[in-house]
């Protein structure tokens, strides 16, 4: 998958690229159709006001969040897209995904985590929403995408964010 970094103020300029592409291989070795050579994606490292407005005017909810995922393929598609064609055809955009920071570092001190791991963590979230997976549809898929959660993030070598919560 290639990918499209912005970082934004109030987010540190330096190492965020490298991490996202840490986070896109260990998702592709999850969930392999994240890993199809023609995906494109890109990742949005910005503030609570930016994220804010976009959950407002896409999802209609006006408050800031974590993580905004915006999937441009149905889960269908990209898995066919997996089985399909050489990467020498054209590219397809699996989507958009956007941090905001100061929520991301709040939920980090209040994890007892570094910004790094928790972004890491919210990366991943992201891709696999990408991809199709939805936490929000039943707890058998809530918790399908909590397992590729924990696989990935311990590639990573981050410990499980679910470990001792209900969430």
């Amino acid at each position: 998958m290639e990918l499209d970094i912005e970082i934004e103020e109030p987010w540190p300029a330096a190492g965020w690229e490298a991490l996202v592409m840490r986070v896109a291989d260990a998702a592709a070795k999850v969930a392999p159709e994240l890993g199809h050579t023609r995906l494109t994606a890109s990742a949005l490292f910005t503030s609570d006001a930016e994220v804010h407005a976009l959950n407002r005017e896409w999802r209609g909810r006006d408050k800031p969040t974590n993580v905004l995922s915006f999937p441009m393929l149905e889960r269908e598609d990209l898995l066919e897209l997996a089985q399909d064609g050489p990467p020498e055809m054209p590219p397809v955009f699996l989507g958009d995904i956007a941090l905001a920071h100061e929520t991301c570092a709040r939920e980090a001190a209040e994890k007892g985590v570094s910004i790094e791991d928790h972004a890491a963590h919210l990366v991943l979230h992201g891709l696999l929403h990408l991809a199709g997976f939805d936490h929000e549809i039943s707890t058998e898929e809530a918790e399908k995408m909590e397992a590729l959660e924990v696989k990935a993030l311990a590639q990573l070598g981050i410990a499980d964010p679910y470990e001792g919560s209900s969430a």
